[in-house]
């Protein structure tokens, strides 16, 4: 009997053959040993530094090492929730159960959580970028001032020369050579006083520059903050969103399932549902805010589960919407509505107050009592009624609205703001009725771009506009 299966390994046909799949089976392991998991310690280390800087900051390390990990971190954070995004997509696609559900809602948190953190240290970095601004600002000032000083006294200098009676100034010197050193010298000052103005024009064309971008990296941190605000809100509606489906059971979650496929019944819910609007005095159902979206898409070509999408995100953003009054027109300050506090920074004076003034004007509105958004932790508020339009934008409007609706139109008024926002949308490529074109219209019409900072608010609406569709459709199903 042949027993060459137990030979030593190396001693047989059988035992190489064992020999080399062993071998492979260790080399396997020393290359994920070696190449997978320390990606992945690396992976879990990264998380741990970029959550620490987002919510502790960069403490005693240099600032530019401070944003060089910043922006290390927020790329790390838009790649993370790319790969969630892919994952929750899937499980919407597959979702039959409750723990499905459950699943695809713990990534959503998660993706949130990502995102929060993300916003977290682009605020970071801006607020470093603007005290860098906000540093070289002060600099060019005092230079500026500087340049000043010194100038003026080169004008009093020429000027007492000049003020000279010239046979005074050859008697004062000696002999004709020294006449004409003074004259020289003269010269020079006049060379030295052209060079300053110079450098006073060159200094204040810097100075407004430093003082633009400072103003767009504070329109960018408003922006954001406004976002954020957003994020974290959305968060906490996903978060009692998976703590309502934890308390169900599996046959329960089927059950709600069947109901929800009665068309008349989810119909009826709908109709009764109220559309929030903060900032009007009566909220709309949903049936009447869809018919006057459907009015706006006959008018503009703007679809409606869209407008809703954007009107309805537009409110929640924050509870300071329609929450302040206006209150000293020098300056820009007001009032919170409900407690009477003074907040500055209620409106932009140099950009709002005049053309605020002459809407509530032409409406016969009080413009101390007439209510706009209070300002965020940064920036300033004084955006009108549902659509969020400010002062300055809304006048840029109103003439075109006047010939859609044939009237003078009130930002505050429901129909009003449907028809502007839609005009707003419109103009920027909405009517196309397309993902992308859609996308794009209401990105500008939170931040006036496209930056992939804000990508959230976009995709956030077009979420949103995609469940109006639904809702859309199980109403004309229903007539």
């Amino acid at each position: 009997m042949n027993f060459q299966f137990f030979t030593p390994l190396t001693g047989s046909r059988w035992g190489g053959t064992i020999f080399k799949q062993v071998f492979k089976i260790i080399l396997l392991f020393i290359f994920i040993s070696v190449l997978i998991l320390p990606s992945f310690i690396l992976a879990e280390d990264l998380e741990k530094e970029c959550l620490s800087l987002a919510q502790k900051g960069c403490g005693d390390i240099s600032k530019s090492k401070c944003q060089k990990e910043l922006k290390k971190c927020e790329e790390y954070y838009y790649q993370e929730t790319l790969k969630i995004q892919i994952d929750i997509n899937k499980t919407e696609q597959e979702k039959k159960t409750l723990q499905n559900k459950i699943y695809g809602l713990n990534q959503k948190i998660k993706n949130l959580n990502y995102e929060i953190n993300q916003s977290n240290l682009i605020i970071k970095d801006l607020g470093i970028q603007i005290g860098d601004t906000e540093a070289s600002i002060i600099k060019t000032t005092l230079n500026i001032e500087g340049s000043r000083e010194k100038l003026s006294n080169i004008l009093r200098t020429i000027y007492e020369e000049d003020e000279k009676p010239l046979v005074e100034i050859l008697l004062a010197e000696p002999n004709l050579s020294n006449f004409f050193d003074d004259l020289i010298s003269l010269e020079i000052l006049n060379s030295k006083n052209k060079e300053l103005l110079q450098d006073i024009k060159t200094l204040k064309t810097n100075l407004e520059i430093q003082r633009g971008t400072l103003d767009g990296e504070k329109s960018d941190l408003k922006e954001t903050v406004k976002m954020q605000e957003l994020q974290k809100l959305q968060n906490a509606e996903t978060k009692g969103e998976q703590e309502y489906y934890l308390g169900l059971t599996e046959a329960e979650y089927q059950e709600q399932l069947r109901e929800k496929a009665d068309i008349d019944k989810k119909a009826a819910e709908i109709r009764a549902r109220i559309f929030e609007l903060v900032g009007v005095s009566k909220a709309p159902t949903f049936g009447e805010a869809y018919e006057m979206a459907k009015y706006v898409e006959g008018l503009l070509g703007v679809r409606p589960a869209l407008l809703l999408a954007v009107l309805q995100q537009e409110s929640a953003i924050g509870k300071n919407v329609g929450q302040c009054y206006l209150k000293d027109t020098a300056t820009g300050s007001g009032v919170v509505i409900n407690t009477g506090a003074v907040l500055s920074r209620v409106m932009k004076p140099t950009r709002d107050v005049s053309p605020f003034l002459q809407i509530t004007k032409e409406l016969g509105r009080d413009p101390f009592a007439t209510p706009v958004s209070c300002p965020m932790s940064f920036g300033y508020g004084g955006a009108m009624g549902p659509a969020q339009f400010i002062p300055s934008t809304w006048i840029l409007y109103k003439d075109r609205l006047r010939s859609v609706l044939g009237r003078a139109c009130d930002p505050w008024n429901i129909q009003d703001s449907f028809v502007a926002a839609g005009l707003y949308l419109s103009d920027n490529g909405a009517s196309a009725q397309t993902y992308n074109a859609e996308w794009r219209a209401v990105m500008i019409y939170f931040s006036g771009s496209t930056n992939p900072r804000y990508s959230f608010y976009g995709n956030s609406v077009m979420s949103k506009a995609t469940g109006f569709q639904t809702d859309i459709e199980a109403l004309e199903a229903a007539k």
